[in-house]
């Protein structure tokens, strides 16, 4: 028998009375679905007439479900429980929805690699979401070895993540990968967030001391690597700690996002709320608050340059029509207020 407790599933998260036996889901196949219980791994497809006709939310990877069958080698999923963090990423079509890619998660190591592919405004993007997954993130440095300005990136990275740990890391050399080791508890399970090429699958090979990930090739005339995860899967690590990875995570869109943007940006939107007209555009207003904190160097210009544009991200994602139509008439309102300059003889100034 196995203690599901290792994978993460806790007897004060399973409902009462609930029909059905527990388990967790480790990887996505499409219609198939692989899973842990107590009776060992599984296979599973869903119940038609709670996830055809039901509602049931369908289960993504580090899902718990209850299941029946759990005796035989193909068990049925009965049930999806509530998720304590989930990602979610807008599903492609006329008509937006929501489409889960993984679940239950207590950190988010957030992966950039040090060398060509760091980038402070991916970095901020990712934050902005793993905070509104409901976990807490965590950055990961990868490739230490290869950047000759490893210590400037790292700072960098810390003043885009303020009050977040952050880590540098090699796989090839061993640094800081003890220190990173230590956060990986047995029976917590952390999400890899990042791009293609920074190195997931050779961090977990590492942190595993085992081939668990295929690794791919790095070209030669960009350093960019492939993404080698060709589907949603949950891994244990040999000392306990659970990692999921799954590849609709390259396509995380900034779906709902308001809560993680305050996370990730405290420090500009302090600032809000407290210029003197409320519906203050924060360019040549009196009075303005962001204004005097850009001026005076209190609100560095690149951290508000960042908020507006993933705050223009998540308008977008959020309603893309209502968007628009903002767009439209900020535009008109700045070509009325230019004829009247022009009419007035240039005496008009915004």
């Amino acid at each position: 028998m196995i203690d599901l407790r290792e994978y993460g599933v806790f007897p004060e998260h399973l409902p009462q009375g609930a029909a059905g036996e527990p388990a967790r889901v480790t990887a996505v196949y499409r219609e198939r679905y692989e899973l842990i219980c107590a009776a060992g791994e599984r296979s599973g497809r869903l119940k038609t007439a709670a996830y055809y006709g039901g509602g049931e939310l369908f289960p993504t990877v580090g899902d718990e479900v209850l299941i029946d069958g759990a005796a035989q080698e193909e068990c049925r999923i009965l049930r999806t429980l509530p998720r304590r963090t989930v990602f979610v990423r807008r599903e492609p079509g006329p008509v937006p929805r929501e489409q889960a890619v993984a679940a239950n998660f207590d950190e988010v190591l957030i992966l950039q690699s040090l060398n060509r592919d760091f980038n402070l405004h991916r970095l901020e993007r990712y934050l902005a979401q793993a905070w509104q997954s409901g976990a807490s993130p965590v950055v990961v440095l990868t490739k230490a070895d290869l950047a000759a300005e490893s210590a400037a990136l790292l700072r960098a990275a810390e003043g885009a993540a303020p009050g977040v740990p952050v880590h540098a890391v090699s796989v090839r050399t061993g640094e800081g990968l003890e220190a990173l080791a230590a956060r990986l508890r047995p029976g917590r399970t952390f999400v890899l967030l990042g791009s293609s090429g920074v190195g997931k699958s050779s961090l977990v090979n590492a942190l595993a001391g085992a081939e668990l990930m295929q690794t791919g090739e790095i070209r030669a005339e960009d350093g960019r690597g492939r993404h080698t995860t060709t589907h949603r899967q949950l891994l244990r690590l040999p000392g306990g700690a659970l990692v999921i990875d799954t590849p609709g995570m390259r396509a995380l869109g900034m779906w709902d996002a308001a809560e993680g943007l305050s996370e990730t940006f405290a420090d500009v939107e302090q600032y809000l709320g407290r210029c003197r007209f409320s519906d203050c555009r924060h360019e040549r207003e009196p009075g303005c608050v962001v204004r005097a904190a850009l001026e005076s160097g209190a609100l560095p210009r690149e951290r508000w340059e960042s908020w507006c544009r993933l705050r223009g991200e998540a308008a977008y994602a959020d309603d893309k029509a209502a968007y628009l139509r903002r767009r439209q008439q900020w535009h008109k309102e700045v070509a009325k207020r230019q004829r009247q300059i022009e009419k007035s003889g240039g005496k008009d100034r915004f």
